[in-house]
């Protein structure tokens, strides 16, 4: 197999050139979009036991999220592929709008019918926000930079984590649910008014519109199997039921279309040659990992902090707070050392070490571990985080050439959305299956004159409070169980990512002024054949 190792990154075209001003400018419009699609979802969640009283449907209720993320995900390569082709500025532009106008219509909604299908029209603004964000930012700022500009950015996402769903809680405790969705409209003008202005100097893209349609609908059809899927399988029914057989044949045979597809198209929606890259294919890997142990496990680290560490909604908010600043500083000091010294290779490792290391320790908690420990535990696991955010991205984006960095972006994007679109619906299977068990198997022993029976599926912290003390250590001990197993199944999947990190090589980091002599020096083709070293 011939070696990338000394190979310069691919050729760039030159760019606009931004001036360091205007590129902090035109930053303050891009953050303010990647918080509106990261926020989002975070606002959203602690308003749903409202929404759900107010319009009904709790059957339906999953699908406000699962329309959302489908959406999202799949408009994800399309949103990069038609920046390429029509220019980035008016693609962003024209998705933040498509976000507002979702947003508002999700405020304006009356019953959940309506809310599902305008949270699948915000979702297709959200895919173009997040690509759009990392693809503009590729094309104004050379790789060689682009590492202290990206951990600002990628500070955004602890920053949503622990913010949205403080004001989430504060605006359904204050207002109204409905407001969960108009607090996008004055973040989204201000980004739409700034944006407008800074990236007028941005290119205008190839000018011939010729959309992958048919990839398109085959990329949506096999994501959208996939997702009911791993969402489906286990809980609304069984794993070798018509339902999911057929689900999985549809995705397989979908899958096989959409790469033939892909192959001949003039214009695909995702181009497979990026994948040609070993680095690019080594990153996307990693990010679809990464993606599935972070986002499958933080997602219901909550539910120990309110059903057995007796922490409220909005406290449990506030007790992530170490992982986001853990996270937020670690990825500011990466982006820095790499922009001073243009090695990135040991944070991929450093970061998947990190991870898993901070997955295992949540593994063994019980339910006498207290805040201070799982902050520690928090601090780890932020550490990886801010490790892994920017630097798949950076090497993916290095490794792809500018004329198609909207859907290289697109691509990797995609890939770390999937992996937490996976991870969380196969992790919420297994925590939901752990619990329901342990449960069941410890009742017979808590029940009695004052141990009670409850409903599983209809417990909140709330309704825990008031049960016998015997059904409450029953439910505490079924609920650390559960999410014990999420993190350890959470730790070996990091422990993955870690083999597929040790194989990234070093490729310079081009400049733009650097398209036609990329900066390779022969220490660097000696060193980099070597996939022990640490860039």
């Amino acid at each position: 197999m011939e070696s990338t190792a000394a190979k310069p990154a691919p050729e760039a075209e030159a760019p606009p050139g931004f001036t360091h001003r205007e590129i902090m400018m035109t930053m303050g419009g891009l953050v303010i979009a990647m918080l509106l699609a990261m926020l989002d979802n975070m606002i959203v969640a602690p308003a749903l036991p409202t929404i759900v009283g107010d319009l009904g449907g709790l059957n339906h209720l999953a699908w406000v999220t699962t329309g959302y993320i489908l959406a999202s995900t799949a408009a994800t390569p399309i949103w990069g592929k038609l920046g390429d082709l029509l220019g980035r500025r008016m693609t962003f532009l024209s998705s933040i709008v498509i976000f507002l106008i979702g947003s508002v219509l999700c405020g304006m909604s009356q019953n959940m019918g309506e809310l599902i299908g305008f949270r699948a029209l915000q979702g297709l603004g959200a895919g173009g926000l997040m690509v759009g964000v990392m693809a503009v930012m590729a094309e104004i700022v050379p790789p060689r930079e682009r590492g202290k500009y990206q951990g600002v950015l990628m500070a955004v996402m602890p920053v949503a984590m622990i913010g949205g769903p403080l004001a989430g809680g504060f605006i359904t405790d204050h207002l109204t649910w409905r407001w969960a969705f108009y607090v996008n409209l004055p973040l989204g003008v201000a980004a739409l008014l700034v944006c407008w202005f800074t990236l007028a100097k941005l290119s205008r893209g190839t000018g011939k519109a010729r959309i992958d349609w048919t990839g398109a609908a085959l990329l949506t059809t096999w994501i959208t199997t996939l997702v009911l899927i791993t969402s489906w399988g286990g809980n609304e029914y069984d794993w070798n039921s018509v339902t999911i057989i057929g689900l999985a044949v549809a995705t397989v045979l979908a899958f096989v279309a959409f790469v033939i597809v892909e192959r001949r198209a003039a214009e695909p929606i995702m181009p497979l040659s990026v994948f040609a890259n070993r680095n690019f294919s080594l990153s996307g890997a990693l990010s679809f990992i990464v993606g599935f142990a972070m986002f499958g496990g933080v997602t219901f680290l909550p539910q120990f902090q309110q059903f057995v560490q007796g922490s409220s909604a909005t406290n449990s908010g506030l007790l992530l707070m170490p992982m986001m600043l853990s996270s937020m500083v670690v990825s500011m000091a990466g982006g820095a050392l790499i922009s001073r010294t243009g090695r990135y290779r040991a944070l991929p490792i450093a970061g998947t070490i990190l991870m898993a290391a901070g997955l295992a320790l949540f593994a063994t908690m019980d339910v006498d571990t207290t805040r201070t420990t799982t902050s520690l535990y928090m601090v780890v696991l932020g550490a990886g985080m801010g490790c892994l955010m920017q630097s798949t991205m950076l090497i993916a984006q290095n490794n792809a050439p500018l004329r198609n960095m909207g859907a290289a972006t697109g691509a990797a994007t995609f890939l770390r959305n999937m992996g937490g679109s996976v991870g969380v619906s196969l992790l919420g299977s297994v925590y939901a299956t752990t619990l329901t068990d342990t449960v069941t198997s410890r009742m017979g022993t808590a029940a009695g004159a004052d141990g009670g029976r409850f409903e599983v599926a209809q417990m909140t912290p709330q309704a825990l409070k008031s049960l016998p003390e015997k059904a409450q250590q029953v439910f505490q001990q079924a609920v650390t169980d559960g999410v014990v197993q999420v993190f350890a199944w959470g730790a070996a999947v990091a422990a993955v990512g870690l083999l597929v990190a040790v194989f990234i090589r070093h490729v310079p980091l081009r400049g733009f002024d650097s398209a036609a002599k990329p900066e390779t020096a022969p220490e660097d083709a000696a060193q980099d054949t070597s996939t022990a070293a640490v860039g």
